[in-house]
């Protein structure tokens, strides 16, 4: 719960600043008391895409974890330890940036400056979640010494997995920011290689995707089919699909640096190919899913084609927030691999499109999911209930977040096919025509980055609601069983030994040559502020 605390803390403070960014950019706000742009676009991006998905991502795998392979005193005093070292590392680097000693985005790219307890504060706050996965993992190592020959429970495999996905892919973002950034920025370093703390922390970037997604893939595989009164379709493919995550999540951050010079086009066209590899799993889950659907509708006797599809509970928020999260994912799939194309990422590269594709992905399908799990993770947690009210509530939330998002997302993308710049807060560019043109989109981004505060408030209060105030009572901890008839999960699964040097293997292949020649032939560095930074 004080995981989860933290995470709705920064959903409010979030998206309140994303609130005065479609504002600004609309033309017709000013921002009040010398608050620069780029100070409430970092804040937006630190606390909304690091803070909030990190914290929440922890709480809910301490959950499952405690539920299905226990948590000791020991293990607990430790978890308290990782809360902790994450908590004060957040409040250095919101401190920082609110300050206005780190306006450097989320990204945070040289030559960019901030103030050395940026670094240092994020640095906490990675470290802190690498606490956290150790207790996951000995949690997992406890239970299998304890049941020898037994598969482990099938969402302890998956945080497992996503936790060694982070572990991994953090190594990249931890040792950019500790050997590069932090000494650059305390002046004990003249200069920065920009193209190795770029790599470093796209090596990181993308994979923080699938950080993010795969804690929504564990309730849509595990949660979803036990609220909808069916089963697991199989425990087989979902642990494949997680394996499958693993080895193609990492070594492809290449595919967000297809417009830079000083990497050799044959390493990018090998990670472009790497990146495209997980449609796989995607499609492994899109099958899993609808197949759930399919087999519990039948089995409750609606027939007909689509008779299952119109008989799932659409009046039950726990399951109708994270089903849009799933359709979502379908455009927001369809964007991702436009972005991770040579040539069509030429077209819409550093767009706003881009920034349209992150609000499908991540505040659409990531997010409405959170929110599923939220209406009964909480007041299962607090030893509350949740209410025909609240469950109303939740459902009109899931509509005006709908609504808002697929207004300003819709925006962001037909902007960004004109041309418009993301990470500006200018509203009016080139001629009369298009600055006019461009205006339309940019109210409509304000209009449903608006929509979507109302949103953002009516969430908290449900929070609030769930957490306090509800009625005593037990809610259920809602885990699916596999279909009975389901082919045995194969013990190779968890080769854990396999997975892990498969995966280093993909990263060593895709990363060592060329980051040997990036580091053997890149520039000796870049001066702090007057190099000439163009549209990076």
């Amino acid at each position: 719960m004080s995981f989860i605390y933290v995470a709705f803390i920064s959903l409010f403070i979030g998206g309140l600043m994303g609130l005065l960014q479609v504002l600004v950019r609309s033309g017709s706000f000013t921002l009040p008391w010398g608050i620069g742009y780029y100070q409430i676009l970092t804040l937006h991006g630190v606390v909304l895409a690091l803070v909030l998905t990190t914290f929440f991502i922890l709480g809910f795998q301490y959950a499952l974890m405690g539920k299905t392979v226990g948590i000791s005193d020991k293990q607990r005093k430790v978890s308290w330890l990782a809360f902790w070292i994450m908590t004060v590392g957040t409040t250095i680097t919101a401190a920082t940036i609110l300050v206005g000693k780190a306006s450097v985005l989320y990204t945070f790219y040289a030559p960019l400056k901030a103030h050395p307890l940026f670094y240092i504060g994020l640095t906490l706050v990675i470290v802190g979640s690498w606490v956290a996965g150790f207790v996951n993992w000995r949690q997992l190592y406890v239970w299998k010494k304890a049941h020898p020959g037994e598969k482990s429970p099938l969402l302890a495999f998956m945080v497992t997995i996503n936790m060694l996905m982070w572990f991994i892919a953090s190594l990249g973002v931890a040792i950019a920011v500790l050997v590069q950034f932090i000494p650059w920025s305390l002046g004990y370093a003249e200069t920065i290689n920009v193209l190795v703390s770029r790599t470093l922390f796209w090596y990181f970037g993308h994979p923080l995707v699938y950080f993010w997604l795969l804690p929504a893939y564990m309730a849509w595989y595990a949660i979803i089919p036990k609220i909808i009164g069916g089963k697991i379709f199989s425990d087989s493919l979902a642990r494949l699909s997680f394996v499958l995550f693993l080895f193609f999540s990492i070594p492809v951050g290449f595919h967000h640096q297809l417009t830079e010079p000083g990497i050799d086009p044959t390493w990018k066209f090998i990670q472009v190919v790497l990146t495209f590899m997980v449609v796989i799993p995607s499609l492994m889950t899109a099958f899993s899913m609808f197949a759930t659907f399919e087999i519990t509708g039948r089995r409750k006797g609606y027939g007909g084609l689509f008779g299952w599809l119109k008989h799932l509970p659409w009046k039950d928020v726990r399951f109708l927030a994270p089903f849009i999260g799933m359709l979502a994912f379908i455009p927001g799939g369809a964007g991702g691999i436009i972005n991770a194309s040579h040539q069509m990422n030429a077209v819409v590269h550093n767009t706003i499109w881009v920034t349209g594709h992150f609000h499908l992905t991540v505040a659409t399908t990531v997010i409405l999911t959170f929110f599923g799990i939220t209406y009964w993770l909480i007041p299962h947690l607090t030893g509350r209930t949740l209410t025909k009210e609240i469950n109303r509530l939740g459902i009109i939330q899931t509509f005006i977040w709908t609504i808002g998002m697929t207004i300003m997302s819709g925006a962001m993308h037909i902007q960004g096919l004109l041309g418009a710049p993301r990470r500006s807060s200018y509203s009016d560019y080139g001629g009369t025509e298009q600055a006019a043109e461009w205006g339309a989109y940019q109210m409509a981004q304000a209009i449903g980055g608006t929509i979507l505060f109302v949103g953002i408030v009516l969430m908290v209060y449900i929070f609030i609601k769930l957490t306090f105030f509800s009625p005593k009572g037990e809610e259920e901890f809602p885990i699916a069983e596999e279909e009975e008839d389901a082919p045995a999960t194969p013990m190779w699964l968890e080769n854990w030994k396999l997975w892990i040097a498969i995966t280093i293997a993909l990263i060593l292949f895709a990363y060592t040559i060329p980051f040997v020649d990036i580091i053997q032939n890149s520039p000796p560095g870049s001066p702090p502020f007057d190099w000439p930074i163009g549209n990076s």
